[in-house]
């Protein structure tokens, strides 16, 4: 190599690395690239994980499509294309309910009621896909054809409303969804056209829809004993349940709706536009295993319904969804224009009692609470004011039951003067004394007690109203975190037989107040009774003893009104005690006693007094002739 090629050697050598150290980044442009590049790797990693997820979402159904796509042909007909698709989700809402519709299925799987939430304070999600299963069956040319099985095609997708499709050659099914604004109520369409190629004509269509019922409330003994799978006959207003304790089955015919309840919350299928459910077979299931406190799911329920409609006809059948709260007002108004057999009787999903206690809590207590909710925000103060407007309501009937044990005390002394004439062997001839002063006196002994019955109504309602009061769920007042479940100050972290896991300070507060009212009652209203019969004395205090072993679960609602109910009637007795003078009512009978001389009219006290004189002389002719 001449001195010319090693002089130009190292002028190149020189130039690359000039060039070299020219070209090198600074710091602020390495960290720049490195940025670069892990935003590129990260956005691969995306389009990656997506991918994953679009290849796992492009299943087919039925394996045996996998293993024989002839076989998957002709079992599924012209719904094969619809077997392999992509799924997402639509989400249809308002500012009550929020609807999650995936494409696979095309049916709900996710509602979520989004002004509620559960005991513990999460989203109240009525179901999801892994807790329900609706699927329609419908009848393939060459075996069953599952909708789950299906992808449907959305479209004209707005926030509140989608028309789900899965196409069968020129053929379709597709399921119309509408949800209102302000409402909780789903419009369900299902359409079929140019089917009569792809399934077999009159067959049955099925709808199977299954559902686990998770716990919701603080108190799941209690939720597990209002939970009930309900339905009504299409045309008739009364409203049948399955039994809410232990499983139960039954197969029923020509519904109008099918209810998933649980104590307060309901999903119910409707068949809407005068259609109806032509046969269904429902089942519900305990899912405590016994063990109530601790269960996660409290019933699970399942419907097998056969839809009134021939899947290949191009028609269109009618249905709504309620996904929303047991709340009385709410569920009456759905049938503010409906008439004859359109009315749904939501409303009777609601447990008030039978007969004559369901009237008084729909004619008095339920309006009479939804009317001080205007004015009184504190449900405690709230349950406090009813508690006072219904002892008013009574006090009529309370005030004739004390005047009637009242008379019953002043005319003791003479009852018992007469009696000490009699040996105490002869018990007839000593009732027939007191009956004779009472008859004198014109004082009937059922006078305390009838009073008492006419007011049982009100009671008994009051009874079943609270705990179906969806309104004081979640209400706190004082220790109480909420009215609609037990108010808990010491949990034993184990189960006490026939008592619970706790102590509820108002039930334990009733009890106490209970026992100290029977005490006082017994002694302000003595008639004698107890001595002639000590056991009753006894009784009187077993009862509130066991109110505290009943009311341990119940809700904090209805032990605080009992508790105050019975401190005002502990005022009203002593009022009355006090404003009523045992002398002058004794007075007051004497004068009524010398008018009753010289009527000729009987009064019901002369009559008995009559039959059992009668009943005497019959006793004495029976001895005669045995003799």
């Amino acid at each position: 190599m001449d001195k010319q090629q090693k002089i130009g050697l190292v002028l190149i050598f020189l130039v690359l690395i000039g060039f070299s150290f020219w070209n090198t980044p600074s710091k602020e442009e390495v960290e720049a690239y490195k940025k670069a590049q892990d935003s590129v790797a990260a956005v691969e990693k995306q389009k990656q994980l997506a991918e994953k997820k679009r290849l796992a979402s492009l299943r087919v159904a039925d394996s045996v499509v996998k293993a024989d796509p002839e076989a998957a042909k002709s079992k599924y007909g012209d719904f094969y294309s619809a077997l392999v698709g992509e799924n997402s989700d639509v989400v249809l809402e308002n500012n009550l309910v929020k609807v999650v519709i995936p494409t696979k299925g095309g049916v709900p799987s996710n509602v979520t009621l989004k002004q509620y939430t559960t005991y513990e304070k999460q989203p109240l999600v009525l179901f999801d896909s892994k807790t329900q299963r609706f699927n329609v069956e419908l009848p393939a040319v060459n075996g069953v054809l599952n909708t789950e099985d299906l992808f449907f095609t959305p479209s004209n997708v707005t926030p509140s409303s989608v028309t789900m499709t899965a196409r069968a050659g020129d053929g379709f099914i597709s399921f119309d969804y509408k949800l209102p604004a302000d409402s909780y109520m789903l419009n369900f369409d299902i359409t079929t056209n140019n089917l009569k190629s792809s399934l077999r004509s009159n067959e049955t269509t099925r709808l199977l829809w299954n559902a686990k019922i998770a716990r919701k409330e603080k108190s799941s003994t209690f939720e597990s004993r209002y939970a009930e799978l309900g339905y009504k006959f299409f045309g008739e207003n009364t409203v049948d349940n399955l039994s809410a304790t232990g499983n139960d089955e039954e197969t029923v015919s020509n519904l109008h709706w099918v209810a998933f309840k649980d104590q307060y919350f309901s999903t119910v299928l409707i068949a809407d536009g005068g259609g109806r459910i032509a046969k269904a077979n429902l089942k519900s299931v305990d899912e405590t295993n016994g063990d109530q406190h601790r269960a996660d799911f409290i019933k699970s329920y399942s419907a097998d319904v056969e839809l009134a409609f021939n899947a290949t006809e191009n028609q269109v059948s009618k249905f709504r969804f309620f996904y929303g709260p047991n709340k009385y007002k709410l569920l009456c108004s759905y049938d503010d224009e409906n008439k004859g057999d359109e009315v749904l009787k939501l409303n009777k999903l609601i447990p008030l009692g039978w007969a004559i206690f369901r009237w008084v809590n729909q004619l008095i207590v339920i309006p009479l609470f939804n009317m001080l909710e205007n004015f009184i925000s504190n449900y405690g103060l709230l349950i406090f004011v009813l508690t006072v407007i219904i002892k008013l309501i009574l006090f009529p009937f309370s005030y004739k039951s004390y005047v009637s044990t009242a008379k019953m005390r002043v005319l003791k002394p003479e009852i018992e003067r007469r009696q000490s004439e009699i040996p105490a062997e002869n018990t007839m001839e000593r009732q027939q004394v007191s009956m004779q002063v009472y008859q004198k006196a014109g004082v009937n002994p059922m006078g305390g007690c009838l009073p008492m019955l006419l007011s049982m109504p009100i009671l008994i309602a009051m009874f079943t109203f609270f705990p179906t009061a969806i309104e004081l769920r979640g209400h706190s007042f004082l220790w109480a975190d909420d009215l609609s479940a037990y108010d808990s100050i010491l949990d034993f972290g184990f189960n006490i037989p026939f008592y619970g896991d706790h102590v509820s300070l108002f039930c334990l507060l009733m009890t106490v107040v209970n026992v100290i009212y029977t005490k006082f009652n017994m002694q302000m209203t003595d008639t004698g009774a107890q001595q002639q019969m000590p056991m009753m004395k006894y009784m009187m205090y077993f009862m509130p003893v066991m109110f505290l072993f009943i009311f341990n679960d119940y809700a904090s609602g209805l032990t605080y009104y009992y508790f105050v109910s019975l401190l005002i009637t502990i005022v009203q007795t002593v009022a009355m005690r006090y404003t009523i003078d045992d002398e002058k009512l004794l007075q007051k009978i004497n004068e009524k006693a010398e008018k009753n001389k010289t009527s000729n009219k009987k009064g019901w006290m002369q009559r008995l007094a009559e039959m059992q004189e009668e009943q005497k002389k019959m006793l004495e002719q029976q001895r005669k002739n045995n003799k």
